[in-house]
Protein backbone atom coordinates (compact mmCIF):
# COMPACT_ATOMS: atom_id res chain seq x y z
CA UNK A 1 0.00 0.00 0.00
CA UNK A 2 2.51 2.85 0.98
CA UNK A 3 4.46 1.54 -2.28
CA UNK A 4 1.45 2.20 -4.21
CA UNK A 5 0.49 5.59 -2.62
CA UNK A 6 4.25 6.76 -3.63
CA UNK A 7 3.62 5.84 -7.10
CA UNK A 8 0.53 7.86 -6.87
CA UNK A 9 2.44 11.13 -5.43
CA UNK A 10 5.11 10.44 -8.37
CA UNK A 11 2.45 10.43 -10.86
CA UNK A 12 0.92 14.08 -9.72
CA UNK A 13 4.61 15.02 -9.47
CA UNK A 14 4.92 15.38 -5.38
CA UNK A 15 8.41 13.86 -5.43
CA UNK A 16 8.61 14.48 -1.55
CA UNK A 17 5.76 12.97 -0.50
CA UNK A 18 6.53 10.09 -2.87
CA UNK A 19 9.93 9.92 -1.18
CA UNK A 20 8.42 9.26 2.52
CA UNK A 21 6.15 6.65 1.62
CA UNK A 22 9.05 4.97 -0.30
CA UNK A 23 11.40 5.23 2.63
CA UNK A 24 8.48 3.85 5.01
CA UNK A 25 7.67 1.28 2.50
CA UNK A 26 11.58 0.37 2.43
CA UNK A 27 11.36 -0.45 6.03
CA UNK A 28 8.82 -2.89 6.15
CA UNK A 29 10.03 -4.31 3.67
CA UNK A 30 13.74 -3.68 3.10
CA UNK A 31 14.91 -7.06 0.90
CA UNK A 32 12.44 -5.73 -2.09
CA UNK A 33 14.70 -4.35 -5.07
CA UNK A 34 11.96 -2.43 -6.74
CA UNK A 35 11.19 -0.22 -3.40
CA UNK A 36 14.67 0.61 -3.82
CA UNK A 37 14.55 1.36 -7.42
CA UNK A 38 11.20 3.41 -6.94
CA UNK A 39 12.85 5.27 -4.01
CA UNK A 40 15.43 6.14 -6.44
CA UNK A 41 13.52 7.90 -8.73
CA UNK A 42 11.44 9.91 -6.42
CA UNK A 43 15.56 10.99 -5.31
CA UNK A 44 16.22 11.33 -8.77
CA UNK A 45 13.51 13.83 -9.29
CA UNK A 46 14.51 15.49 -6.38
CA UNK A 47 18.30 16.04 -7.52
CA UNK A 48 19.71 14.21 -4.94
CA UNK A 49 21.91 12.08 -6.66
CA UNK A 50 24.21 11.10 -4.47
CA UNK A 51 20.97 9.16 -2.45
CA UNK A 52 19.90 8.12 -6.10
CA UNK A 53 22.78 6.11 -6.62
CA UNK A 54 22.72 4.77 -3.12
CA UNK A 55 19.33 3.61 -3.25
CA UNK A 56 20.11 2.09 -6.92
CA UNK A 57 23.32 -0.06 -5.91
CA UNK A 58 21.10 -1.05 -2.78
CA UNK A 59 18.62 -2.19 -5.55
CA UNK A 60 20.99 -3.49 -7.30
CA UNK A 61 22.51 -5.72 -4.66
CA UNK A 62 19.66 -7.67 -4.15
CA UNK A 63 18.61 -8.26 -7.63
CA UNK A 64 21.66 -7.71 -10.04
CA UNK A 65 19.99 -7.80 -13.35
CA UNK A 66 17.11 -5.72 -12.18
CA UNK A 67 16.22 -4.07 -15.17
CA UNK A 68 14.62 -0.22 -13.62
CA UNK A 69 18.15 -0.41 -11.69
CA UNK A 70 20.24 -0.81 -14.44
CA UNK A 71 18.40 1.40 -16.68
CA UNK A 72 18.48 4.21 -13.44
CA UNK A 73 22.60 3.50 -12.74
CA UNK A 74 23.26 3.97 -16.60
CA UNK A 75 21.14 7.58 -16.49
CA UNK A 76 22.83 8.03 -13.45
CA UNK A 77 26.72 7.68 -15.32
CA UNK A 78 25.00 9.64 -18.54
CA UNK A 79 23.90 12.90 -16.30
CA UNK A 80 27.89 12.91 -15.39
CA UNK A 81 28.55 13.32 -19.10
CA UNK A 82 30.14 10.34 -19.20
CA UNK A 83 28.65 8.78 -22.73
CA UNK A 84 30.91 6.07 -23.02
CA UNK A 85 30.79 4.03 -19.68
CA UNK A 86 26.90 5.10 -19.92
CA UNK A 87 26.04 3.16 -23.12
CA UNK A 88 28.35 -0.04 -21.86
CA UNK A 89 25.63 0.19 -18.47
CA UNK A 90 22.64 1.03 -20.84
CA UNK A 91 24.10 -2.47 -22.98
CA UNK A 92 24.05 -4.13 -19.70
CA UNK A 93 20.53 -2.97 -19.10
CA UNK A 94 19.24 -4.59 -22.69
CA UNK A 95 20.93 -7.48 -22.38
CA UNK A 96 18.49 -8.83 -18.97
CA UNK A 97 15.18 -8.25 -21.89
CA UNK A 98 14.86 -11.11 -23.50
CA UNK A 99 14.67 -11.71 -27.43
CA UNK A 100 11.26 -10.68 -28.33
CA UNK A 101 9.98 -9.57 -25.21
CA UNK A 102 8.73 -5.86 -24.89
CA UNK A 103 10.10 -4.28 -21.54
CA UNK A 104 7.39 -3.51 -19.39
CA UNK A 105 5.07 -0.07 -20.07
CA UNK A 106 6.85 1.57 -16.89
CA UNK A 107 10.22 0.97 -18.64
CA UNK A 108 9.69 1.36 -21.99
CA UNK A 109 10.74 5.42 -22.60
CA UNK A 110 13.94 4.19 -20.77
CA UNK A 111 14.82 1.36 -22.77
CA UNK A 112 13.78 3.42 -25.67
CA UNK A 113 16.78 6.17 -24.62
CA UNK A 114 19.12 3.29 -23.65
CA UNK A 115 18.50 1.91 -27.22
CA UNK A 116 19.41 4.71 -28.72
CA UNK A 117 22.56 5.99 -26.41
CA UNK A 118 23.69 2.38 -27.15
CA UNK A 119 23.55 2.88 -31.19
CA UNK A 120 24.91 6.11 -30.86
CA UNK A 121 27.84 4.53 -29.01
CA UNK A 122 28.24 1.63 -31.77
CA UNK A 123 28.60 4.74 -34.55
CA UNK A 124 31.13 6.71 -32.80
CA UNK A 125 33.23 3.88 -31.63
CA UNK A 126 33.00 2.45 -35.34
CA UNK A 127 34.69 5.72 -36.63
CA UNK A 128 36.99 5.60 -33.81
CA UNK A 129 38.02 2.34 -35.28
CA UNK A 130 37.80 3.21 -39.05
CA UNK A 131 40.21 5.82 -38.46
CA UNK A 132 42.68 3.20 -36.71
CA UNK A 133 42.32 0.45 -39.31
CA UNK A 134 42.66 2.97 -42.75
CA UNK A 135 46.11 2.90 -43.40
CA UNK A 136 45.57 -1.17 -42.91
CA UNK A 137 43.26 -0.99 -45.60
CA UNK A 138 45.09 0.88 -47.66
CA UNK A 139 48.79 -1.15 -47.57
CA UNK A 140 46.18 -4.62 -47.75
CA UNK A 141 42.71 -3.59 -49.30
CA UNK A 142 39.77 -4.73 -49.13
CA UNK A 143 39.44 -8.02 -50.46
CA UNK A 144 42.20 -9.31 -47.64
CA UNK A 145 39.78 -8.17 -44.44
CA UNK A 146 36.73 -9.72 -45.79
CA UNK A 147 36.71 -11.46 -42.42
CA UNK A 148 37.97 -8.51 -40.55
CA UNK A 149 35.60 -6.63 -41.81
CA UNK A 150 32.68 -8.53 -40.48
CA UNK A 151 34.40 -8.88 -37.39
CA UNK A 152 34.50 -5.00 -36.37
CA UNK A 153 30.71 -5.07 -37.88
CA UNK A 154 29.25 -7.39 -35.10
CA UNK A 155 31.74 -5.87 -32.69
CA UNK A 156 29.82 -2.84 -33.41
CA UNK A 157 26.37 -4.11 -33.77
CA UNK A 158 26.35 -3.21 -37.74
CA UNK A 159 25.89 -7.36 -38.36
CA UNK A 160 24.09 -9.54 -36.23
CA UNK A 161 25.92 -13.29 -35.47
CA UNK A 162 24.39 -16.25 -37.09
CA UNK A 163 25.20 -19.79 -36.34
CA UNK A 164 24.23 -23.02 -38.37
CA UNK A 165 21.25 -24.35 -36.90
CA UNK A 166 20.88 -27.86 -39.20
CA UNK A 167 17.24 -29.68 -38.72
CA UNK A 168 19.15 -32.99 -38.77
CA UNK A 169 22.71 -33.70 -38.61
CA UNK A 170 25.30 -30.78 -37.22
CA UNK A 171 29.14 -31.85 -38.22
CA UNK A 172 31.43 -29.77 -35.67
CA UNK A 173 34.84 -27.61 -35.98
CA UNK A 174 33.90 -26.65 -39.93
CA UNK A 175 33.05 -22.58 -40.22
CA UNK A 176 30.05 -21.45 -40.37
CA UNK A 177 29.59 -19.65 -43.43
CA UNK A 178 27.01 -17.19 -44.67
CA UNK A 179 28.49 -17.23 -48.57
CA UNK A 180 30.70 -18.32 -49.40
CA UNK A 181 34.06 -16.68 -52.17
CA UNK A 182 32.71 -17.56 -56.08
CA UNK A 183 36.69 -17.91 -56.42
CA UNK A 184 36.49 -20.76 -54.12
CA UNK A 185 34.59 -22.70 -56.79
CA UNK A 186 36.57 -22.14 -59.78
CA UNK A 187 33.99 -25.11 -61.16
CA UNK A 188 30.87 -22.75 -61.44
CA UNK A 189 32.76 -20.95 -64.62
CA UNK A 190 31.41 -24.23 -66.42
CA UNK A 191 28.11 -23.93 -64.90
CA UNK A 192 27.70 -19.97 -65.67
CA UNK A 193 28.13 -20.50 -68.99
CA UNK A 194 25.53 -22.53 -69.92
CA UNK A 195 23.27 -20.13 -68.08
CA UNK A 196 21.49 -19.12 -71.42
CA UNK A 197 20.72 -23.48 -72.44
CA UNK A 198 19.87 -24.05 -68.90
CA UNK A 199 16.98 -21.10 -69.17
CA UNK A 200 15.90 -22.27 -72.59
CA UNK A 201 14.76 -25.79 -71.02
CA UNK A 202 13.50 -24.06 -68.37
CA UNK A 203 11.14 -22.35 -70.23
CA UNK A 204 10.68 -25.40 -72.35
CA UNK A 205 9.46 -26.62 -69.26
CA UNK A 206 7.09 -23.93 -68.06
CA UNK A 207 5.40 -24.31 -71.50
CA UNK A 208 5.25 -27.98 -72.10
CA UNK A 209 5.09 -29.37 -68.69
CA UNK A 210 3.32 -27.43 -65.60
CA UNK A 211 1.82 -30.73 -64.57
CA UNK A 212 5.99 -31.71 -63.78
CA UNK A 213 6.34 -28.30 -60.82
CA UNK A 214 4.81 -29.58 -57.38
CA UNK A 215 5.05 -27.35 -54.25
CA UNK A 216 7.99 -27.28 -52.47
CA UNK A 217 6.61 -27.42 -49.09
CA UNK A 218 4.33 -30.26 -49.24
CA UNK A 219 3.68 -31.50 -45.50
CA UNK A 220 0.90 -34.02 -44.47
CA UNK A 221 -2.00 -33.28 -42.32
CA UNK A 222 -1.04 -33.47 -38.79
CA UNK A 223 2.20 -31.85 -38.82
CA UNK A 224 2.91 -28.71 -36.79
CA UNK A 225 3.34 -26.12 -39.86
CA UNK A 226 4.75 -23.51 -37.80
CA UNK A 227 6.35 -21.03 -40.44
CA UNK A 228 4.82 -22.61 -43.22
CA UNK A 229 1.54 -22.07 -42.86
CA UNK A 230 1.13 -20.00 -45.73
CA UNK A 231 3.20 -22.04 -48.33
CA UNK A 232 2.22 -25.80 -47.48
CA UNK A 233 1.08 -28.05 -50.62
CA UNK A 234 1.77 -24.03 -52.48
CA UNK A 235 2.04 -23.55 -56.40
CA UNK A 236 3.83 -20.35 -54.90
CA UNK A 237 6.47 -21.84 -54.43
CA UNK A 238 7.49 -24.72 -56.86
CA UNK A 239 10.05 -27.06 -57.96
CA UNK A 240 10.66 -29.38 -61.03
CA UNK A 241 12.66 -31.91 -59.90
CA UNK A 242 15.87 -33.39 -61.65
CA UNK A 243 17.38 -35.19 -58.66
CA UNK A 244 15.28 -35.24 -55.07
CA UNK A 245 16.79 -36.54 -52.55
CA UNK A 246 18.97 -39.09 -54.40
CA UNK A 247 16.49 -39.93 -56.64
CA UNK A 248 16.39 -39.09 -60.18
CA UNK A 249 13.40 -37.98 -61.95
CA UNK A 250 14.19 -39.53 -65.38
CA UNK A 251 11.18 -37.73 -67.17
CA UNK A 252 12.45 -34.19 -66.29
CA UNK A 253 16.01 -35.32 -67.14
CA UNK A 254 15.55 -36.35 -70.50
CA UNK A 255 13.64 -32.62 -71.06
CA UNK A 256 16.41 -30.76 -69.38
CA UNK A 257 20.00 -32.85 -71.02
CA UNK A 258 21.97 -29.68 -70.92
CA UNK A 259 21.15 -28.52 -67.42
CA UNK A 260 21.76 -32.52 -66.30
CA UNK A 261 25.71 -32.04 -68.56
CA UNK A 262 26.32 -28.89 -66.79
CA UNK A 263 25.61 -30.20 -63.18
CA UNK A 264 28.00 -32.86 -63.85
CA UNK A 265 30.64 -30.23 -63.29
CA UNK A 266 29.58 -29.82 -59.47
CA UNK A 267 30.98 -32.12 -56.88
CA UNK A 268 27.67 -33.15 -55.38
CA UNK A 269 26.78 -34.56 -52.65
CA UNK A 270 25.66 -38.68 -52.61
CA UNK A 271 24.12 -40.29 -49.77
CA UNK A 272 20.89 -42.71 -51.06
CA UNK A 273 18.01 -41.12 -49.88
CA UNK A 274 18.93 -37.71 -49.03
CA UNK A 275 21.49 -36.51 -52.01
CA UNK A 276 22.04 -35.47 -54.65
CA UNK A 277 18.79 -32.73 -54.75
CA UNK A 278 18.72 -30.47 -57.78
CA UNK A 279 15.74 -28.97 -59.28
CA UNK A 280 14.21 -25.74 -60.65
CA UNK A 281 12.93 -23.73 -57.92
CA UNK A 282 9.68 -21.09 -58.97
CA UNK A 283 9.09 -17.97 -57.04
CA UNK A 284 5.86 -16.34 -57.56
CA UNK A 285 5.20 -12.51 -57.49
CA UNK A 286 4.26 -11.54 -54.38
CA UNK A 287 5.70 -14.28 -52.36
CA UNK A 288 7.96 -14.75 -49.06
CA UNK A 289 10.10 -17.47 -47.87
CA UNK A 290 10.12 -17.10 -44.23
CA UNK A 291 13.42 -17.82 -42.21
CA UNK A 292 14.49 -21.54 -42.37
CA UNK A 293 17.48 -23.32 -41.84
CA UNK A 294 17.97 -26.32 -44.22
CA UNK A 295 19.08 -30.02 -42.41
CA UNK A 296 22.49 -30.23 -42.53
CA UNK A 297 25.72 -28.41 -42.97
CA UNK A 298 27.89 -31.24 -44.69
CA UNK A 299 26.41 -30.01 -47.21
CA UNK A 300 26.10 -26.38 -49.24
CA UNK A 301 23.24 -24.88 -51.41
CA UNK A 302 24.10 -23.45 -54.44
CA UNK A 303 21.54 -20.82 -56.30
CA UNK A 304 22.41 -20.37 -59.94
CA UNK A 305 19.72 -17.27 -61.18
CA UNK A 306 17.55 -17.79 -64.19
CA UNK A 307 14.77 -15.44 -64.36
CA UNK A 308 15.39 -12.71 -62.07
CA UNK A 309 12.47 -10.10 -61.78
CA UNK A 310 13.36 -6.51 -59.95
CA UNK A 311 12.97 -6.36 -56.21
CA UNK A 312 13.88 -10.23 -55.75
CA UNK A 313 16.26 -10.53 -52.81
CA UNK A 314 17.70 -13.21 -50.67
CA UNK A 315 19.29 -13.38 -47.36
CA UNK A 316 21.37 -15.92 -45.69
CA UNK A 317 21.97 -14.39 -41.84
CA UNK A 318 23.19 -10.96 -41.59
CA UNK A 319 23.85 -10.14 -45.46
CA UNK A 320 20.97 -10.15 -48.32
CA UNK A 321 21.64 -9.91 -51.77
CA UNK A 322 19.78 -9.60 -55.37
CA UNK A 323 19.96 -12.60 -57.55
CA UNK A 324 21.75 -11.58 -60.79
CA UNK A 325 21.14 -13.71 -63.74
CA UNK A 326 23.95 -16.15 -64.91
CA UNK A 327 25.98 -15.35 -61.52
CA UNK A 328 25.99 -18.30 -59.25
CA UNK A 329 26.78 -18.02 -55.56
CA UNK A 330 27.15 -21.01 -52.56
CA UNK A 331 25.59 -20.69 -48.96
CA UNK A 332 25.47 -22.77 -46.21
CA UNK A 333 21.87 -23.23 -45.70
CA UNK A 334 21.65 -24.23 -42.30
CA UNK A 335 21.93 -20.77 -41.46
CA UNK A 336 18.71 -18.54 -41.16
CA UNK A 337 17.87 -17.72 -44.79
CA UNK A 338 14.71 -16.34 -46.33
CA UNK A 339 13.70 -15.16 -49.94
CA UNK A 340 11.59 -12.39 -51.09
CA UNK A 341 9.68 -11.88 -54.72
CA UNK A 342 8.17 -7.97 -54.57
CA UNK A 343 7.99 -8.27 -58.29
CA UNK A 344 4.95 -8.67 -60.58
CA UNK A 345 6.24 -12.27 -62.41
CA UNK A 346 8.02 -15.07 -61.16
CA UNK A 347 11.59 -15.76 -60.25
CA UNK A 348 13.49 -18.84 -61.54
CA UNK A 349 16.55 -20.31 -60.10
CA UNK A 350 18.76 -23.41 -60.49
CA UNK A 351 19.20 -24.69 -57.38
CA UNK A 352 21.75 -27.89 -56.19
CA UNK A 353 23.78 -29.37 -53.40
CA UNK A 354 27.29 -29.66 -53.10
CA UNK A 355 29.25 -31.32 -50.06
CA UNK A 356 30.61 -28.74 -48.00
CA UNK A 357 34.51 -28.07 -48.98
CA UNK A 358 35.43 -28.30 -45.70
CA UNK A 359 35.01 -32.22 -45.53
CA UNK A 360 37.86 -34.50 -46.10
CA UNK A 361 37.02 -37.17 -48.48
CA UNK A 362 37.50 -39.70 -45.23
CA UNK A 363 35.02 -37.11 -43.57
CA UNK A 364 32.89 -37.74 -46.37
CA UNK A 365 32.91 -41.06 -46.46
CA UNK A 366 31.81 -41.46 -43.00
CA UNK A 367 28.73 -39.03 -43.43
CA UNK A 368 27.36 -40.84 -46.17
CA UNK A 369 27.73 -44.13 -44.40
CA UNK A 370 26.44 -42.81 -40.80
CA UNK A 371 23.53 -40.61 -42.80
CA UNK A 372 22.57 -44.46 -45.01
CA UNK A 373 22.55 -46.31 -41.61
CA UNK A 374 20.31 -43.75 -39.52
CA UNK A 375 17.87 -44.10 -42.54
CA UNK A 376 18.13 -47.72 -42.70
CA UNK A 377 17.74 -47.99 -38.81
CA UNK A 378 14.24 -46.59 -38.69
CA UNK A 379 12.95 -48.04 -41.92
CA UNK A 380 13.66 -51.52 -40.60
CA UNK A 381 10.47 -53.12 -38.78
CA UNK A 382 11.27 -53.25 -35.08
CA UNK A 383 11.40 -56.93 -33.94
CA UNK A 384 7.53 -58.15 -33.39
CA UNK A 385 6.09 -55.40 -34.75
CA UNK A 386 2.91 -56.56 -36.37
Amino acid sequence: MLNELGLRMMQRGDAIRARELFRRAIQADPNHPSLWSNLAASLDALNLWQEETEAVERALALEPRHLASLLQKAALIEARGDARNAARAYRNALATVPPGVAPPDTASDAVQRARAAVRADDEALAAAIEERVADIRTRHGDGSLRRAQRCIELLTARRRRYLPEPTFSYFPEIPGVEFFARDDFPWLDAIEMATAEIRAELTAVLISDRAGLEPYIAYPEGVPLDQWQELNRSRRWSAYFLWNQGVAEPAHLARCPRTAAALQAAPRCEVAGHAPTAFFSILDAGTHIPPHTGVTNTRLTVHLPLIVPPECRFRVGSETREWIPGKAWVFDDTIEHEAWNRSDSPRALLIFDIWNPFLSEAERDFVRAATEAYSAYYAAPAEGAR
